[in-house]
């Protein structure tokens, strides 16, 4: 693996990581209150296109952070739904 995977694959992991303190806090305290709906919604949208375009690509380290962050934004907007 080079450099520049090694690095993508790290800047991967950090980003990702980055959703879980937020869905386990809305897991832990059952609200989503101070969360958008809107936001969500978009950031998913851009995360769905950056994968599509990893995949065309074929840059692992796009495609793993990508995927990763939609599964946990889909989580996030099942609790969002899930704790009106």
């Amino acid at each position: 693996m080079d450099f520049l995977t090694i690095l993508g694959l790290a800047a991967a992991t950090i980003t990702t990581i980055s959703f879980l303190p937020q869905m386990f806090k809305m897991w832990q305290t059952k609200s989503a209150k101070d969360v958008s709906f809107v936001t969500v919604i978009t950031f998913m949208i851009g995360v769905f296109l950056w994968l599509i375009y990893g995949i065309y690509l074929q840059s692992l380290p796009i495609i793993l952070a990508n995927g990763m962050t939609l599964v946990f934004n889909f989580i996030i907007l099942w609790l969002k739904i899930r704790y009106r």
